[in-house]
């Protein structure tokens, strides 16, 4: 096994433990491993998808970056066919009814992955759909 290290704040690294407790880890390194592996899945089934698709999107961001991923989202209009948005004591909840093109849904997941600006994305395929409606 190759061995990697990682540099991460004491907030983070806080919270690292907290969940290694919570869940039952006896090290980091099998939460990590645990970790990567859902992430990996999570990429391949978007990587599969062919076609059109329909799905929904589920992210939280902080109230204060809310532009930031309003700059996103505007980029892909064309394929969210629902946006609906919720505060939470700061905190930006939106759930995304996208229906389009599995390039441009990979697209869209990368770019909020990626963002600093949001705190988690989830997704779940609903449908694979024939043509875009």
């Amino acid at each position: 096994m190759e061995i990697l290290s990682i540099s991460i704040d004491n907030d983070a690294l806080k919270r690292l433990n907290e969940i290694q407790k919570m869940l039952g880890f006896k090290s980091r390194s099998k939460m990590f491993r645990n970790a990567i592996l859902g992430m990996t899945k999570e990429y391949e089934v978007l990587d599969a998808l062919k076609g059109n698709a329909e799905s929904i999107f589920v992210m939280t961001y902080s109230d204060s970056k809310k532009n930031n991923v309003s700059d996103i989202l505007h980029k892909f209009e064309d394929a969210i066919k629902t946006e609906l948005h919720q505060h939470n004591s700061g905190t930006c909840i939106d759930v995304l009814n996208i229906n389009t093109d599995a390039t441009t849904m990979r697209k869209i997941f990368s770019a909020l992955k990626r963002s600093k600006s949001v705190n988690s994305v989830t997704y779940t395929i609903i449908r694979k759909t024939g043509k875009r409606k």
